[in-house]
């Protein structure tokens, strides 16, 4: 009963319309009613009212839950407002519509750029794991940047897609408050806004041990990914559709049998999950690899320098030395 009054306070606060001191009246008459109820229950009364009641609310908020419907005309913010287009793919050939490359001052302050991009994937080299810490050591959201053979970066991205002056809410996660989107963006855009802009500590990881027809594979996974988003709306959902456990789904794509574990919701740890996988550089402790794969103070130093990509690189083991500045 405690787990169902509080899913219905849940959806009440997330998805109900209105002033907030309606929503405030509104909790507070469900949160008495559902003590009522309690109190019943305990007496053994569950038959009588308002037993009856509650079931029948319950009901209610089931079927009002199942008929919410994931939708792609709000009113989006300038750093989600379009979605990711797959317009071409022919086996190595990819021409993607949409991908971001924003220039960030502040979060409000930014100039708008959406780009037409073409990519080699005979021409991929490199995966890396980019965690941001945003919320405690224990949430990061995850990115994987996938490496070109002249240098270029592409980073894909699995984030709520935002209404204008709306923000993120994980408890709102949970009750369909957002749908997702997936971003395609520059380095210099979305790796740089989490560390220059927002002020978040940024750690990224080569992944390794992975072959050529894999890390095209995880490439190709992420094509299929915004395919999908873009023929049809789906809700964020803190727990089972978030930025962490599609890395997940999509690995396991290229690498079946892969163990759930409870760091693909405490996500800030997803790089020891990674390491235990033996998919992070071999014969480097995992301290070493989090010390000198912490990128923030290189990130804030590089700045606008168009080496960005280069520079936030350096010391990071597993890259080789000599593609380094």
């Amino acid at each position: 009963m405690l787990v169902a009054a509080l899913w219905v306070a849940g959806l009440l606060a997330y998805q109900l319309s209105g002033p907030g001191w309606l929503k405030g009246v509104l909790l507070a008459g469900w949160g008495a009613f559902a003590l009522a109820t309690a109190v019943a229950v305990g007496r053994a009364r569950a038959g009588r009212w308002p037993g009856p009641l509650f079931v029948a609310a319950l009901v209610l908020c089931g079927v009002w839950w199942l008929l919410l419907s994931p939708r792609q005309d709000r009113v989006w913010a300038d750093d989600v407002a379009q979605r990711l287009k797959v317009v071409e793919f022919d086996g190595s050939r990819v021409v993607l519509d949409n991908v971001r490359n924003f220039t960030w001052r502040t979060d409000d302050d930014h100039d708008v750029r959406w780009e037409r991009r073409e990519y080699d994937l005979d021409q991929l080299r490199s995966a890396d794991l980019v965690l941001s810490y945003w919320m405690g050591p224990m949430i990061a959201h995850t990115l994987v940047s996938f490496g070109f053979a002249d240098g270029r970066q592409l980073v894909f991205s699995l984030e709520i897609r935002k209404e204008r002056g709306e923000s993120f809410s994980a408890l709102g996660g949970f009750f369909r408050k957002f749908e997702m989107t997936l971003v395609a963006a520059e380095e210099t855009d979305i790796v740089r806004v989490r560390s220059n802009v927002r002020g978040e500590d940024v750690y990224l990881y080569r992944l390794k041990g992975m072959t050529r027809d894999q890390l095209k594979g995880l490439f190709v996974s992420y094509l299929g990914e915004a395919r999908k988003l873009d023929a049809a709306p789906a809700f964020y959902n803190t727990l089972t559709s978030n930025c962490t456990t599609i890395v997940y789904e999509l690995a396991k794509q290229i690498a079946p049998g892969l163990p759930l574990d409870y760091r693909l919701v405490a996500s800030g740890y997803f790089a020891e999950y990674a390491r235990d996988l033996g998919v992070l550089t071999p014969g480097v402790d995992f301290a070493t690899l989090k010390a000198r794969g912490r990128i923030t103070d290189r990130a804030r130093a590089a700045g606008d320098d168009p080496r960005f990509s280069q520079l936030i690189r350096v010391g990071v083991p597993g890259i080789d030395p000599e593609v380094q500045p």
